[in-house]
């Protein structure tokens, strides 16, 4: 069986590192968060000191951290994963960064004769914890193939192109996200606004063309103020500055996903950057002096 390497084991790589153990992969984990680290240990994983001596101990390795500049630290930088490699490894970069990023990391660990596959996920917590997320993947159909029954223990990987087309793909999905949530809490509040329960209007309306995951995720916890991540709006912004910086490269208009990343500006300037998404709820209540929890 292949020996797998994980770094960063945070809210969402923790859980998706444990059903790699749960699955019966031997794993060794970086993580600059001692704490997360030892939590690891006591799962079964075996530790190491920095990015290098994860790939330098494994055949396999897989980044999970929080934007491109850290991607790039830990595996071009300093004791990073280039410095450990060897010929013939892969590595998985599960995080969601910019496109032209996994491209300029691909080909360095090319150079070394390693290859890497983009594969951001959709989910959030609870579906990395499940073992259920959206897994999007860009790069070589045989290298897929290869590291395919290894992402089916973290969820549904699915190949969309080359290198950079699952960051393309994340970046389509985290819009789309973005602005289903924001018509949820605009729509749910003219409901309640107008005196009908938000709650019926949900039950109504979830089976119909208007359902969907955002719907059937957020509108309860909107009902609840239950605004615990989940998927925190400083991580949505991130991504939105990625969908927004790519638009601008490829002259893409995108007029409702800026308008939403100016909702979620405006929650993080009101020191709400580490709730989640849902919490876009939160900018329409404030907008229109109703709230959406049940009363």
């Amino acid at each position: 069986m292949k020996k797998l390497g994980f770094i960063g084991t945070g809210i969402m790589g923790k859980p998706m590192a444990k059903n790699l153990i749960d699955a019966g992969y031997p794993l060794v984990v970086y993580d600059i968060n001692h704490k997360a680290l030892e939590e690891m240990v006591d799962y079964n994983a075996k530790s190491a000191s920095s990015c290098k001596e994860v790939a330098s101990q494994s055949d396999i390795i897989i980044t999970m951290l929080p934007n491109s500049p850290e991607v790039e630290k830990a595996v071009l930088g300093k004791d990073g994963v280039i410095e450990g490699v060897k010929r013939s490894q892969t590595l998985i970069d599960m995080s969601s960064i910019a496109p032209l990023v996994s491209q300029k990391v691909a080909k360095e660990l090319e150079k070394k004769g390693v290859d890497m596959l983009d594969a951001p996920v959709s989910g959030g917590q609870e579906k990395a914890q499940s073992g259920t997320l959206a897994i999007m993947v860009g790069g070589k159909e045989e290298v897929f193939k290869q590291c395919k029954a290894i992402l089916e223990a973290m969820g549904k990987p699915i190949l969309v192109g080359d290198i950079g087309a699952g960051q393309i793909t994340k970046l389509v999905n985290q819009t789309i996200v973005a602005i289903n949530i924001a018509a949820v809490a605009e729509a749910l509040i003219l409901g309640k606004k107008a005196g009908v329960n938000p709650q019926r209007i949900f039950e109504a309306i979830k089976g119909g063309l208007a359902g969907s995951q955002c719907l059937t995720d957020k509108g309860p916890r909107m009902f609840q103020g239950r605004f615990n991540p989940g998927f925190r709006i400083g991580l949505h912004v991130k991504d939105l500055n990625n969908v927004l910086a790519t638009s601008r490269e490829l002259h893409t208009a995108m007029p409702l996903c800026a308008q939403v990343m100016e909702m979620m500006q405006t929650l993080m300037a009101e020191g709400h950057t580490d709730l989640d998404h849902g919490s876009l709820a939160l900018f329409y209540e404030k907008l229109n002096g109703i709230s959406l929890k049940e009363e």
